[in-house]
């Protein structure tokens, strides 16, 4: 079993990547495959909402940045863990470009499967990020994995993360967590909706 993670941070191998690497670490401990993605430095375009990835087989029609790179690799992951550092509260915006694409486009390659959100800051707005990264999994029926405490760590400088550790405590957990569930489910996805077809609505009425 085989669990992709995503380092979206501009920096490499900033403490956004630390807090990966500890839980890539991990897993492999446990027995469990893991492949970090970075996002890259490089300009990243929004979704445009053409809908015209529903005439591309899972794919976005804008090919000239990571993002069908990244959701090309859906298929063949368990799971996924996606790490942000924090920025003014939020994730980073290149990130979120990333997300918003790859689950319009390729969503019921990843819908299911077991996912985890990783903060990262200097000192506050973490809460806020690793919920705004949470909420995609829960609109594509994906289990949340937990921990011992919400998955943030600390650090501004370079390297300073993995001075944080009750945050490389609360990586390792999360990493236990997540090979645990893929062990106790053989790694299948949530069956989501299995007898009930969708019923989207709105509350305009005319």
């Amino acid at each position: 079993m085989k669990v992709l993670l995503i380092n979206g941070s501009p920096r490499k191998n900033g403490n956004t990547a630390i807090a990966l690497a500890e839980i890539a670490k991990t897993l492999q401990a446990d027995g469990i495959e893991s492949e970090i993605e970075w996002i890259g430095n490089k300009p990243i375009r929004g979704c445009i909402a053409c809908n015209k990835c529903r005439e591309n087989a899972g794919a976005c029609t804008f090919n000239d940045d990571v993002c069908n790179a990244i959701s090309g690799k859906f298929q063949e992951a368990d799971a996924l863990i996606v790490g942000s550092p924090v920025y003014y509260g939020q994730p980073n915006g290149a990130l979120l470009s990333v997300i918003q694409r790859a689950f319009y486009s390729n969503g019921g390659a990843i819908a299911g499967k077991p996912a985890a959100a990783v903060a990262v800051c200097r000192r506050g707005g973490a809460s806020a990020v690793f919920e705004t990264l949470n909420m995609p999994f829960q609109m594509m029926n994906m289990p949340v994995v937990t921990s011992q405490y919400w998955n943030i760590a600390y650090g501004r400088e370079p390297g300073q993360a993995a001075l944080d550790q009750e945050g490389m405590q609360t990586m390792r957990t999360l990493a236990h967590n997540m090979a645990w569930l893929l062990k106790s489910t053989g790694g299948k996805p949530a069956p989501g909706r299995t007898d009930e077809d969708w019923a989207p609505m709105h509350f305009i009425r005319q």
